[in-house]
């Protein structure tokens, strides 16, 4: 409750200085403060110095407002070079001599600082040149940093618009084919079919529970995959060689739901399914700390046109994308098609 509250207070505090009205007075006050403590050191009436600095301050302000609010948008902003250079100079000349005026006036009984500020009337105008100057450079590189940010933050949400979109398109897809299975063996009144049924169920409360997160423990992904092969395993014919093989530490490593099961999809789909009773599907995965290994390799079937029909499915164009959109030039995907076997070969940087 107390960490709770004291969010609560830091994300209050953090709202009303990220008020643009706040964090300029903040700003200015020190500026002001800056200042006057520059040019009064070692003086004995602080509150000359004070006055001073918060006349110039005006001036400046009104300098730096006309800027930003009105010549930076209707002509930096619109490349209209020339107009906009030629209108800063000209409101530097106005304002300039203003602020020498109301120095030199309130400076009566300081002679030597009258002296002072005629003298380097120059050196004024351009001081006041460059702090109005300056805030064109900040104004230009604040708009960036915001166009940046908010570029960034369009691209996230059309990055998970198009996450949600292809994992919907993953598990309806892989459901229909376990379903599928299931009816075929309730139609036969296989023994097998129950057992399907808990393997299927713990298979869906992953998908709807689990996947959700960008994010998933490697060993939950493994255990999905084990209830896969062993679903599998019920519906072939004894004879069909089936490995799956994990290799190294598996933790609390994360990665990505649902990635590798559209490979192992595929290699039973389009590779023992058209051997009718005989061929393998081999599967390891070797797990490092910060890598990880897939490789599949399953027979193909020896009738060309039959093996022809596996470029059609959505999952492998789903998954190539994915592998796009979460592990960019951090994963390596090479396809080994032979005469007699087909292969995967996955490795990601986690």
């Amino acid at each position: 409750m107390a960490t709770t509250k004291k969010e609560y207070i830091v994300e209050r505090i953090y709202d009303f200085f990220s008020k643009r009205i706040v964090y300029h007075s903040v700003l200015w006050a020190l500026h002001i403060i800056i200042f006057t403590s520059i040019q009064s050191a070692g003086s004995n009436n602080p509150g000359f110095w004070l006055s001073n600095e918060l006349i110039r301050a005006i001036f400046y302000a009104i300098g730096v407002y006309f800027n930003i609010l009105y010549l930076i948008p209707n002509y930096l902003s619109q490349k209209k070079f020339g107009t906009y250079f030629a209108l800063l100079f000209i409101s530097v000349f106005i304002i300039t001599p203003l602020q020498i005026f109301f120095l030199v006036l309130k400076s009566e009984s300081f002679p030597e600082y009258q002296k002072y500020i005629l003298d380097n009337q120059l050196i004024i105008y351009l001081g006041t040149f460059i702090f109005i100057g300056a805030t064109t450079i900040m104004k230009i590189v604040s708009d960036w940093v915001r166009h940046q940010r908010e570029r960034k933050e369009l691209e996230t949400q059309t990055m998970q618009s198009e996450l949600r979109f292809l994992k919907s398109q993953i598990n309806p897809h892989f459901l229909f084919n376990t379903l599928n299975n299931l009816y075929a063996l309730t139609l036969k009144k296989s023994d097998k079919a129950p057992e399907i049924v808990i393997k299927l169920s713990e298979m869906m409360r992953y998908m709807l529970y689990e996947c959700n997160e960008k994010r998933v423990p490697l060993y939950k992904e493994i255990n999905y995959l084990k209830n896969y092969m062993d679903l599998e395993r019920l519906r072939q014919a004894k004879n069909v060689d089936i490995a799956f093989e994990v290799a190294g530490p598996v933790s609390n490593q994360q990665i990505a739901p649902l990635l590798f099961i559209p490979f192992i999809e595929n290699s039973f789909k389009h590779g023992l399914s058209n051997h009718l009773d005989q061929g393998f599907v081999n599967i390891s995965l070797s797990v490092e700390p910060e890598r990880i290994h897939l490789y599949i390799e399953n027979s193909k079937p020896s009738l060309p046109n039959q093996f022809h029909k596996r470029s059609g499915g959505i999952g492998l164009v789903n998954v190539r994308r994915r592998l796009d959109l979460l592990y960019p030039e951090r994963y390596e995907l090479d396809i080994e098609d032979s005469p007699t076997i087909y292969g995967v070969n996955l490795e990601i940087e986690l």
